[in-house]
């Protein structure tokens, strides 16, 4: 048998660049971080103070916006702290821990996408029975199924992982616990997690894409249909913004995860960076603030933030 040495303790090597330049990484990302915080926690809290913000595209945005705040912060704090000390030390099972987590939100966010873009075929193709199907009861059971299904496809590569005999190296070159960097740590067969991975990567990747892409392509053909030239556009620009989103979240977890033994990591730190810091920031831009609704609200509840403060310093 081959003599191994158990790994119980691991370090995150993060980016490896110059000091100077991990400074300045370290205040973009603190700064993107506390943006991409604010402005989904402020569409959470919107969409739950404000009854108008009620119907099915805002509660599923506001899941959403939640399940990108869990997704970032499952990453971004313990990356900020690799910037600052250079390095990070983390046990083996907290870095499975990580991974499924990491996981888990990634799928809600895809499954969240899936439902958004559903909403808005029925919003646009079928809008005379629209309120009829996508009532509450349909609206609780989607969110239900998508958080449940999050919660549970990470669990078997999770359970397969702790059957592997961990061996070292005790050094991962990323700035969190991803797939193929555990995998390298591991000298008995990963092969079974591999076959789980791309598995679950069709489930929750390549099948939520093909119904995103055919929902938007039925969305498309009937703007063409709209016969005012300003509604086309308006609708198109909309949905447009979406579609982009949507791909480039898409297409960069696939060119990461399609290949769970290819992981060239300066090369998956950047499109890691894409989905874990990007995508959540821009989501919260392109499916909230530019929607007149949302700002509507977010001035009134300045107005009444406005007004709270008058009357408490009169009160005075």
């Amino acid at each position: 048998m081959m003599n191994t040495t158990t790994v119980s303790t691991l370090v995150l090597l993060g980016f490896q660049v110059h000091h100077n330049l991990k400074v300045w990484l370290f205040v973009l990302f603190l700064f993107v971080y506390i943006l991409t915080m604010i402005g989904n926690l402020l569409i959470v809290v919107l969409v739950w103070a404000y009854r108008n913000l009620q119907s099915p595209m805002y509660i599923f945005m506001s899941n959403l916006s939640f399940s990108d705040m869990m997704f970032t912060t499952n990453i971004v704090p313990n990356m900020l702290s690799i910037l600052l000390n250079e390095k990070q030390t983390i046990s083996l099972n907290g870095c499975i821990a990580q991974f499924y987590f990491f996981g888990t939100f990634g799928s809600t966010e895809c499954f969240l996408l899936t439902l958004m873009s559903y909403d808005r075929y029925l919003a646009i193709c079928s809008p005379l029975m629209y309120t009829r199907t996508m009532d509450s009861k349909l609206q609780q059971w989607l969110l239900l199924t998508c958080w449940a299904a999050s919660f549970t496809v990470t669990l078997l590569p999770i359970v397969f992982m702790h059957q592997l005999d961990f061996c070292g190296p005790f050094v991962i070159d990323h700035f969190y616990c991803d797939l193929a960097p555990i995998l390298t740590l591991s000298c008995s067969d990963t092969s079974a997690v591999k076959i789980e991975t791309l598995v679950s990567l069709i489930y929750v990747v390549f099948l939520p894409f093909y119904f995103i892409i055919y929902s938007y392509t039925r969305i498309l053909l009937n703007i063409l249909r709209i016969s005012s030239s300003r509604g086309r556009k308006k609708t198109f620009s909309t949905c447009s913004a979406h579609l982009l989103a949507v791909c480039t979240y898409f297409l960069t977890i696939v060119s990461v995860y399609s290949n769970p033994t290819n992981h060239s990591s300066d090369v998956n730190k950047i499109r890691s960076l894409l989905y874990i810091v990007v995508t959540p920031l821009s989501n919260p831009m392109i499916y909230a603030l530019r929607n007149k609704e949302i700002k509507l609200a977010f001035h009134k509840l300045l107005k009444n933030l406005r007004k709270e403060k008058i009357d408490i310093f009169l009160s005075k």
